[in-house]
């Protein structure tokens, strides 16, 4: 008999702009089904002070999961000053009778409602922001609600040579997902431009006073010592950035005075559709992490990286600690210094068929959500 998940999202249906933010939680939704499962995406919308603007983000919402086949499935609380809490999508008589028979909670959404989780028979929450997600519980910064089991990417939580407490959790580790099947190898039709999709400044600040900890972790602060890379390479580098504010466009006008590309993400990657048609049409990509990866020397890659793989585009990517499953050299290369990337550009280019191959062999092996899936659901929902 299939398994009835209901997977928990966060800050997608208040983000309108993020094509790429959707795809997060959609390969595990395509791992899921493609194990059989019945699938409901939950989600909590925060209202604004602009019904006009609340409202057609609440419609794209709807659009966009209905054109990846999850019409029927959608449950959206939405929220405003007072509290109380709307059901969209389904109605809340529906909504309790999918809480009641579900056979799992996939939350990931870090400071879920106690009240709603409750609702549940079994609950697992999934990491996806791994050193992070236990240096913020450990600081008394994040809050969560017991889970009955909690699964994360990252590959050193909980091990002896974590950088970082493991909260007293027993963490299962499992691989960041991507859908092979909704990701296909994009044969030929590479552009000349090696890409990537990102925020660049967050407001996102590590901060622990007692321990003498503060720094920035934007992706600002992980490319202004690469901004001058261009000059190292004859390999063309393209940013497509969410740049929000003056200071952020300042960037990317100093950015392209150095020789870098600068797009803005909404415009070509605004949609789930047009951030998998970005991906598949760049050459490969290249990317630097967040200073917070480099701090906890977390083995991280990010879920963008494995759509890149999947679509059989070599990525070149800053090394965030020594992995067991990461390579450096087929299909994805790791650097630390702008001399290094350029050197694994180089070779890239060298012999550019192969580590297209490498690359979706890569997604394929380690990171097939399906695999994924079925782990969550042998020791979550067992």
């Amino acid at each position: 008999m299939a398994k009835t998940v209901v997977l928990c999202a966060y800050n997608v249906a208040n983000f309108p702009n993020g094509g790429g933010h959707l795809w997060v939680y959609m390969q595990y939704v395509f791992g899921l089904k493609r194990q059989g499962c019945d699938v409901y995406w939950l989600e909590c919308f925060r209202r604004g002070d602009d019904p006009a603007r609340d409202a057609a983000a609440i419609d794209s919402f709807f659009a966009r999961l209905a054109s990846l086949g999850m019409e029927g499935k959608l449950i959206l609380r939405a929220t405003g000053e007072t509290g109380a809490v709307e059901t969209l999508g389904l109605t809340d008589a529906e909504a309790g009778r999918v809480f009641e028979r579900a056979d799992l909670l996939l939350n990931f959404h870090y400071a879920i409602e106690p009240e709603l989780l409750a609702r549940f028979r079994r609950t697992a929450m999934v990491d996806i922001d791994p050193g992070l997600f236990q240096f913020w519980m450990s600081r008394g910064q994040l809050t969560v609600p017991r889970h009955d089991h909690y699964f994360t990417t990252g590959e050193t939580v909980g091990t002896p040579g974590a950088r970082f407490p493991d909260c007293g959790l027993s963490w299962v580790r499992i691989q960041p997902a991507v859908c092979v099947e909704q990701w296909p190898c994009a044969n030929g039709g590479a552009g000349e431009a090696m890409t990537t999709v990102s925020a660049w400044s967050s407001g996102d600040w590590i901060v622990d006073r007692s321990a003498g900890i503060r720094f920035d972790n934007s992706k600002r602060e992980a490319f202004m010592p690469f901004r001058d890379l261009p000059l190292l390479t004859p390999q063309p580098l393209e940013l497509a950035l969410f740049l929000d504010t003056p200071n952020d466009q300042a960037d990317g006008r100093s950015m392209a005075e150095h020789g870098w590309r600068i797009r803005r993400s909404a415009e070509v990657a605004g949609s789930p559709r047009a951030y998998r048609d970005y991906i598949r049409r760049s050459r490969g990509e290249f990317s630097c992490a967040k200073p917070s990866c480099m701090y906890f020397q977390n083995a991280w890659v990010s879920d963008r990286t494995l759509c890149y793989l999947a679509s059989g585009r070599p990525v070149v990517v800053q090394d965030t600690g020594p992995s067991a499953i990461l390579p450096n050299g087929e299909g994805m290369f790791r650097f630390s210094t702008p001399e290094q990337a350029a050197a694994a550009l180089e070779a890239m280019n060298a012999d550019y068929a192969r580590h297209c191959r490498a690359a979706r062999e890569l997604a394929v092996a380690v990171f097939d959500s399906r695999a994924i899936a079925a782990r969550i659901l042998d020791v979550a929902a067992g």
